[in-house]
C-alpha cells in the first residue's frame, strides 16, 4: 500500500467530507480515504500497481473541490 496526503480547499461541512470520500473510494484500488476538514486534507491509502494519484486529483475537482499543490 501506498500512502497520499492531498490538501483539499472548499469543504466546509461535514457533506462536503463525505462527498470527497466518496468519489475516492469509488476509485479502484483505493483502500480507504480519510477526510479531514478540520486540516482541509485527505490521506489515502492506495495500491499503486491499481491506480495513480493523478486520478485523485481529478476526481476531487470533479466532485467541486480544489487541490492545492
Amino acid at each position: 500500500m501506498q500512502t497520499e496526503v492531498i490538501k483539499v480547499e472548499g469543504m466546509t461541512c461535514m457533506g462536503c467530507v463525505n462527498s470527497v470520500k466518496s468519489v475516492l473510494e469509488k476509485i479502484p484500488g483505493v483502500d480507504s480515504a480519510d477526510v479531514s476538514l478540520e486540516q482541509k486534507q485527505v490521506t489515502i491509502q492506495y495500491d499503486a500497481a491499481t491506480t495513480k494519484p493523478n486520478q485523485f486529483k481529478n476526481a476531487i475537482e470533479d466532485a467541486g473541490f480544489e487541490v492545492i499543490t
